[in-house]
């Protein structure tokens, strides 16, 4: 089988990885791919990126398959065109994928059906969100109704930082049509996890948890970004907890895009807040894996991934079960100079080893300048190892990041910080089934 990916990240590298180590899997495509998916065994770039030509090519090299990796594809219908065309494609389709291009809509979705999330207002006029900051107070979060590139959230401590989050989306239009709305919500305490699942329309099959940390520097502080590390399993999704996240949240969602006439197949996406006392409330949806977690999810995935999204395209997840990896996965990312405001770009990357039986590292942000790997993005690099805990699996990822250097690197030196200090350092069991 001809296998294409469709996308340029560290996810789509792991995506592209695990899919060719299926035994159906005879090459895998990646459009436009990066530095990493270009010397990939089994893997083999090509420089589209337009929907049609996307589908051109399907159709010309005979392409049993196409996996969507990130999100703006997903809502530009480019699921709904290859549908069109016959071909095979695995994501939703564009109304389905409204749940992440819209945060407006998911939040109106969730109140209509009753997943917990926090309560929100969303506002067009800039005058009435300066003047719900003044009623509401800080900390508040501000959010851009559309896609923005890992750019669209505000977690403003001050009325401030609130009321600068306004202006820069509604008066500046610094993020463009994304920016045009905006939804304001309250503020939630707790731990974040993401929680990650296939869905056949109706069936899901839940995939090993995660967590990432999304702030640009040591002890959670910094600017928010699109994520500086991740590591699966994460602690706070214990079994109680997993059960609950299904019983209030995917099912219902899933049950939901269903009842509205927007069945959902692909990858689904629950970014959740957990408080001390195990309740949870979901944070945003997105419709596609996330980046870095996919990294370490694939690192630790045993079953054959191409199986179980035929499975997912053929309604059949109810019949489906994943094998994990016992190991802890940690991924550390390793980001540009200027990273998140103002990546610089082409930066000459040495020291890259050669994959290893305990650590991959997966490109993101990267091209080839003919021998040489540039930096070409603001997260570069996803240094991913397992290991028997977080500990063991932390020390190898920064053993081997250690021998990566590209002018300006940035790096956390404190990636699963949180799940170390869980009982067991990390080790959990993973539920096998929902």
């Amino acid at each position: 089988m001809k296998i294409l990916v469709i996308g340029s990240g560290g996810r789509e590298h792991a995506l592209a990885w695990r899919l060719s180590q299926s035994p159906r899997a005879s090459r895998v495509f990646v459009a436009p791919g990066n530095a990493g998916t270009a010397v990939e065994e089994g893997v083999e770039n090509v420089a589209l990126a337009s929907i049609p030509d996307l589908v051109a090519f399907a159709r010309d090299e005979g392409i049993t398959l196409t996996v969507v990796g990130p999100e703006a594809p997903l809502a530009e219908g480019v699921v709904d065109t290859f549908q069109g065309a016959g071909l095979k494609i695995f994501g939703p389709n564009q109304r389905a994928a409204r749940l992440e291009s819209s945060k407006d809509f998911a939040k109106a979705f969730m109140a209509r059906h009753g997943i917990p999330t926090a309560a929100y207002a969303t506002f067009g006029d800039a005058a009435a969100a300066h003047a719900h900051i003044e009623e509401r107070g800080a900390p508040i979060v501000v959010k851009a109704d559309g896609l923005a590139a890992g750019k669209g959230v505000v977690v403003a401590s001050t009325a401030a930082d609130a009321h600068a989050a306004i202006d820069m989306m509604l008066e500046q239009h610094r993020l463009g049509a994304a920016g045009a709305r905006l939804v304001i919500e309250q503020f939630l305490e707790g731990e974040e996890a993401s929680f990650i699942v296939l869905a056949d329309g109706r069936n899901v099959l839940p995939l090993a948890s995660s967590q990432d940390h999304k702030r640009l520097l040591d002890g959670d502080r910094g600017p928010n970004t699109g994520g500086m590390g991740a590591y699966s399993p994460a602690p706070v999704i214990t079994p109680r907890v997993h059960a609950k996240v299904m019983r209030e949240v995917i099912l219902p969602t899933v049950a939901g895009m269903e009842k509205d006439g927007a069945p959902y197949v692909g990858f689904l996406y629950a970014g959740l807040m957990i408080d001390t006392a195990g309740s949870v409330t979901v944070l945003e949806f997105n419709c596609r894996l996330g980046d870095p977690e996919t990294q370490p999810i694939m690192m630790r995935l045993k079953s054959d991934l191409l199986a179980l999204i035929e499975l997912a395209l053929h309604g059949g997840l109810d019949q489906a079960e994943a094998q994990w990896d016992p190991r802890v996965a940690l991924g550390v990312v390793l980001a540009a100079h200027g990273y998140p405001e103002a990546p610089r770009k082409g930066d000459a990357i040495g020291g890259l080893p050669a994959a290893g039986e305990d650590y991959r590292v997966f490109h993101a942000g990267t091209a080839l300048d003919g021998a040489t790997v540039r930096v070409n993005g603001g997260r570069v690099l996803t240094v991913t190892a397992l290991g028997h805990n977080v500990k063991t699996a932390q020390r190898r990822a920064y053993e081997v990041a250690d021998r990566i250097h590209f002018d300006g690197m940035q790096l956390r030196r404190d990636i699963g910080h949180r799940a170390i200090k869980a009982p067991g350092g990390g080790r959990v069991a993973q539920p096998r089934r929902a």
